[in-house]
């Protein structure tokens, strides 16, 4: 599978103001894209029109030729093999795991326990919680169980929004290796993320600025990703070895 965006733009307000322009970018089975940039540059706002949650401006989602960003038979292709785990969780609060998960798998509760001895909700470490009341939960347990739903139609393009973020260091390494195995099942992560684990799961990447996408060459060098983001000139640009 591959898939591409092209053109993808958005405006808001009366102004008009420009979020994205021109945005392109490509992937294809078994990557996870890192999507980079500084907070409020439009990566979230990218997620959501990606997922479906919201109109673009112009563009186009391309899967296999197929757009899914197409209001009719475009947009039911993308509900049935695209998943958003936004930054906000859209959990029932006054339910278990097993409750708000139930919703997500109905009529399927067998599909639902294995996926809960040995599958995806395995490897999040959702069983861990499985009776705890949204309520009750930690942050870093709202995530996961977000992310759980989200995937309860076994999806092979996963868009997460700062999945880390909340996470304390034995849930990321849950969450880093529900990415890997993901990514070895041929699925397509698009990740918008500040976190440097995160970033170092990542195959390819591209940076958001001023409301454009650009490819970014990463080579392990947090610091320099850092002032990049930031506006800042490189430290090779600086004579700084």
């Amino acid at each position: 599978m591959v898939i591409k965006g092209e053109g993808i733009c958005k405006r808001y307000g009366r102004k008009r103001k420009v979020v994205l322009q021109d945005v392109c970018f490509q992937a294809k089975s078994g990557e996870c894209v890192g999507i980079l940039g500084a907070n409020g540059c439009g990566k979230t706002t990218l997620l959501s029109i990606l997922a479906g949650f919201q109109p673009s401006d112009g563009g186009r989602f391309l899967v296999d030729g197929v757009d899914l960003l197409e209001r009719t038979s475009g947009r039911k292709k993308g509900n049935r093999i695209v998943a958003y785990a936004p930054q906000e969780n859209p959990l029932m609060e006054e339910l278990t795991a097993w409750d708000n998960l139930r919703l997500w798998f109905p009529g399927d509760r067998s599909a639902l326990e294995q996926e809960l001895k040995t599958g995806m909700l395995a490897c999040l470490g959702i069983p861990e919680f499985i009776n705890v009341r949204v309520s009750h939960m930690s942050l870093g347990m709202k995530k996961r169980l977000g992310i759980g739903c989200a995937i309860a139609g076994h999806p092979k393009i996963l868009l997460l929004d700062e999945p880390g973020a909340a996470l304390d260091l034995a849930s990321r390494s849950q969450m880093e290796e529900y990415i890997e195995r993901f990514k070895r099942e041929g699925g397509i992560l698009l990740l918008a993320t500040h976190e440097e684990r995160e970033i170092n799961l990542c195959d390819r990447y591209y940076l958001l600025e001023d409301g454009s996408l650009k490819e970014y060459s990463y080579h392990g060098d947090i610091r320099q990703l850092a002032r990049r983001i930031q506006g800042e000139k490189p430290l090779e640009e600086e004579g700084v070895s």
